[in-house]
């Protein structure tokens, strides 16, 4: 199934759980309160770890790739040249700003606004984001970097198939052709 509507199944199930939680009762408030601080602890810690992993494997492969041109550009993607290891590290640093984000986002929401129950359902969807994270699945759960696990990732789209960069050898050569006339222009 396709984790955009894993998601959204989750996020509808935790509503419903979520009208059930008294957060009227002050002690149930701060059980909530502390699972949620349990949970992101939990996620920072595991992106800390998989940085720490992947710095520590220093893995010097070359990445070679055309990245996926912005809608609002008519230019095409720019030919990416990395190395696994650094790439990792940008994609674990994504991660780790979404989890910086979310908790600005509920600090937010809880702490102006009053809201209780994203709280709970934030705590879930953290986790499970953590699980689907693809560094997580290679750093950590020790899956092959192979299929949908593949450098560089492809983002799930919500309608079908995966887009993302393209790591042929025909759109390399042929924005590293452009490359190469813009050096001489």
């Amino acid at each position: 199934m396709n984790a955009g509507i894993q998601n959204m199944m989750l996020s509808l199930g935790a509503m419903q759980v979520a009208r059930r939680i008294p957060f009227d009762d002050p002690e149930v408030l701060n059980y909530v309160r502390l699972g949620y601080i349990a949970a992101q602890v939990i996620i920072l810690g595991t992106y800390f770890f998989v940085s720490y992993k992947i710095k520590k494997q220093n893995d010097q492969t070359v990445l070679k790739y055309v990245d996926t041109p912005s809608p609002l550009s008519s230019d095409s993607g720019g030919l990416v040249t990395t190395t696994v290891r650094d790439y990792d590290l940008s994609e674990t640093s994504k991660l780790l700003r979404g989890a910086y984000f979310g908790i600005a986002m509920m600090g937010f929401f809880h702490i102006y606004l009053k809201y209780t129950q994203p709280l709970f359902i934030q705590a879930l969807m953290g986790l499970k984001n953590l699980y689907d994270a693809k560094p997580v699945a290679i750093h950590i759960l020790g899956k092959k970097a192979e299929g949908d696990l593949k450098r560089p990732f492809k983002a799930a789209s919500m309608f079908g198939a995966a887009a993302g960069p393209q790591t042929d050898a025909a759109t390399i050569a042929e924005a590293e052709k452009k490359v190469g006339t813009k050096k001489e222009d």
